[in-house]
Formats: C-alpha cells, sequence, structure tokens
C-alpha cells in the first residue's frame, strides 16, 4: 500500500492546501485526496510541484508499505 503524508508535512510547516493551489494552480480536489488519502493515483508533474514548494522529496510525501499478509480484505 503508498501512504501518503501530505497532512503530516503541511501541519508540520503550518500549511493550508489553499495555499499550496493558490501558488501552484494545483487542483482543489487532488489536493483535499492526497491530504485525506483518498488518492488513487497523482501525476507526476503534480508531484514535482508539490516537493519544490514544500522543498521536500517525494519520498517525504509518498512511502510504501508492505501489505498485511493476515488482512484479506484487499
Amino acid at each position: 500500500m503508498i501512504k501518503c503524508h501530505l497532512s503530516r508535512l503541511l501541519g508540520e510547516k503550518r500549511i493550508r492546501p489553499a495555499e499550496i493551489h493558490r501558488d501552484t494552480g494545483i487542483n482543489k480536489g487532488t489536493l483535499s485526496r492526497m491530504y485525506n488519502e483518498k488518492i488513487v493515483r497523482v501525476d507526476l508533474d503534480v508531484l514535482d510541484k508539490i516537493c519544490e514548494y514544500l522543498q521536500c522529496s517525494v519520498g517525504e510525501i509518498l512511502e510504501y508499505q508492505a501489505n498485511d499478509p493476515d488482512n484479506h480484505s484487499g
């Protein structure tokens, strides 16, 4: 599973998703889905803009976590 840590990063930097939207033009819905970990896919240009804006790496936003073999729901 891929975890999105955008909400944690924004909290640490005291930045609201609306500020990123205003400054980068990234779609509000995309930012909201990332923030709430509801995103299914993300364009590389969106990741690039977020990384540039937050001065961070992709690995600070997205993290791979191995699926739990005991969880048979998916």
